[in-house]
């Protein structure tokens, strides 16, 4: 019987996919980026994660698929993490600001046995975006109790790319906040709050803002110098982000709702990228 022969008929997508195979891209996505590092509060005693499971299984296929000790592989994700950073590049300007999403529905059976809820459950979402490309660089969703202070750490850990300065408004004056953003060397551009008083000289970019507070008698002079209102657009991607995808989360367990808003994340970046605006004054 005469050998088979074949013949490939679709060689150059088969050959592109060959190709892809060496991308790293392709094993190292900007989904597992993001949740690179955990933040979510250990649950038992003991020392707490750091890395989260999507990080773990990422790192374990890039061994298995270049054959990579386990030293190497650290150095090679490492180098990653410092190519992606300046093919990225520098983002000049973060906005930052929180939302609340409301929680649709709450279960025929339990509004049957108990009553509607009087109180409405919600979620806050908070987003950090880049000034320049409209992009929403960091996402997280929390309880409606955690305050925009608690969640900016969390927030700006999920990226490796450098920041130079970040914008938030007055209720993020608080050390914690300051603290986190100085030891990624981020320039604070927070207004402190009513009567602020000066903090250690460490500090140097809130106190001169408190400096200008009590010459002036408010913030606004402070504002127009540092170009504060540029974190308005912060508040446009609240509001696209809402108009675009809705205000509310459809699904009931938290965890999926955390899913839910990540999903309406990345959507809306997709949907930038498509194209934004360009809007002048006429009147």
């Amino acid at each position: 019987m005469a050998k088979q022969k074949f013949k490939i008929t679709n060689w150059p997508a088969y050959n592109n996919a060959l190709r892809q195979r060496g991308d790293m891209t392709v094993w190292h996505d900007e989904s597992a980026i993001a949740a690179w590092t955990e933040s979510t509060p250990p649950e038992h005693r003991g020392r707490p994660l750091h890395y989260t499971d999507m990080a773990i299984t990422t790192v374990l296929m890039i061994k298995r698929v270049f054959n990579l000790s386990l030293r190497a592989l650290q150095g090679f994700v490492d180098a990653i993490f410092k190519l992606m950073g300046l093919s990225r590049g520098e983002i000049s300007h973060l906005v930052i600001d929180g939302t609340g999403l409301k929680i649709f529905g709450e279960g025929e059976w339990k509004v049957k046995q108990h009553g509607a809820e009087r109180r409405r459950v919600w979620r806050k979402l908070h987003l950090a975006v880049d000034s320049a490309t409209h992009e929403i660089i960091c996402a997280d969703l929390s309880l409606s109790g955690t305050t925009d202070a608690q969640a900016l750490p969390g927030l700006i850990n999920q990226t490796h790319r450098k920041i130079r300065e970040a914008s938030a408004d007055s209720a993020y004056d608080t050390r914690y906040c300051h603290d986190a953003l100085l030891r990624k060397k981020i320039k604070p551009l927070i207004p402190p709050r009513s009567g602020a008083q000066y903090w250690p000289a460490r500090y140097h970019e809130r106190n001169h803002a408190v400096a200008n507070q009590h010459l002036s008698g408010n913030n606004d002079t402070w504002k127009k110098k540092v170009g504060y209102h540029r974190r308005s657009l912060a508040e446009t991607a609240m509001f696209r982000f809402k108009t675009l995808l809705g205000g509310h989360l459809s699904l009931h367990d938290y965890d999926a709702q955390v899913g839910e808003a990540m999903a309406m994340v990345k959507a809306l970046n997709r949907i930038t990228l498509l194209g934004m605006p360009n809007s002048v004054r006429i009147m």
